[in-house]
């Protein structure tokens, strides 16, 4: 199901944000705030997690940037020590909360990032490519004028043998006259249904024998080749199907880990909430139906 995609994505993207940098063998102090010390560690951490209009700054400016947060972060923190605030039970739960995520990511980055493999993703993208339905496109170019006799009237000069591309550039009303009235490729949905339905039923070469009239107007369509519709380019997807492997291997860590370790939740109305959740993750699909293409006018 769509639902339970985008909730391992958002634990896929929340899991990658918390990776922690390579650090240095000697991890030098930057800054020091009393006796609490800013290692360069902490500060590429800091710049890890800017806030996204600050990561848009150049390097030396979000480092800038980065430093005055960990400063602050620094400031509050002393206060907070002097008062024993780590002591108190509330901070440790949140301490033991974020250390248990912590963890969390550790194991993913182990376990699904860097155990992601290239020749695993380009795999991947090879099947889904494999499963993907045949689509044929056509390259088309229209003339589109504003009244039917216009269009019987080109359309006879069409049949004298006058050039396609001329007669567009002399009549069409349409933006792309000066290309001859040129389209390029397309498949379906990408043109009204009246326009769409018309240039299909083209062999190549050939141009409608009647006007096509959708509310642009009234249109005689050339259908100048025929194709497969060529599949998005590795490069192009990579990195959405790299989404796809590691959500896979996430689902199959966290489906392991359940059947070795027992979850109870006692509370009756979570348990119920849980447990819709895990049929939704039983029936879910390996991809989601595309969105159908906005129709485009001809």
């Amino acid at each position: 199901m769509l639902r339970h995609k985008l909730l391992v994505t958002a634990a896929i993207a929340a899991a990658i944000s918390f990776q922690v940098p390579a650090f240095a063998q000697e991890d030098k102090v930057v800054a020091k705030v009393g006796t609490l010390e800013i290692t360069q560690s902490e500060l590429d951490l800091a710049v890890q997690n800017l806030d996204p209009q600050l990561a848009q700054l150049p390097d030396e400016q979000k480092k800038v940037a980065a430093l005055s947060g960990a400063i602050d972060v620094k400031l509050l923190a002393s206060g907070a020590l002097a008062e024993g605030v780590d002591k108190t039970d509330d901070f440790k739960k949140r301490m033991s909360y974020i250390g248990d995520r912590e963890l969390h990511n550790a194991f993913f980055r182990k376990h699904v990032v860097e155990a992601t493999t290239d020749e695993e993703v380009k795999a991947r993208y090879d099947k889904e490519i494999a499963a993907l339905p045949k689509q044929e496109e056509v390259k088309a170019a229209h003339i589109l004028v504003k009244t039917e006799d216009e269009a019987k009237a080109i359309i006879a000069k069409l049949d004298k043998g006058e050039d396609f591309a001329k007669l567009a550039k002399e009549n069409s009303q349409d933006s792309n006259k000066d290309d001859g009235g040129d389209l390029g490729w397309f498949g379906p949905g990408r043109m009204v249904p009246e326009f769409e339905e018309a240039a299909f039923g083209l062999e190549k070469g050939a141009y409608t024998k009647a006007p096509v009239k959708t509310q642009f107007g009234f249109h005689i369509i050339k259908v100048e080749d025929k194709r497969d519709a060529p599949p998005p380019a590795f490069d192009q997807v990579k990195d959405q199907v790299k989404q796809l492997v590691m959500r896979d291997k996430y689902v199959a860590i966290l489906e392991k880990a359940k059947a070795e370790q027992k979850v109870e939740i006692t509370d009756e109305a979570l348990k119920k909430g849980y447990e819709e959740v895990g049929k939704m993750q039983d029936g879910a699909g390996d991809a989601a139906a595309p969105e159908a293409a906005p129709a485009a006018k001809p």
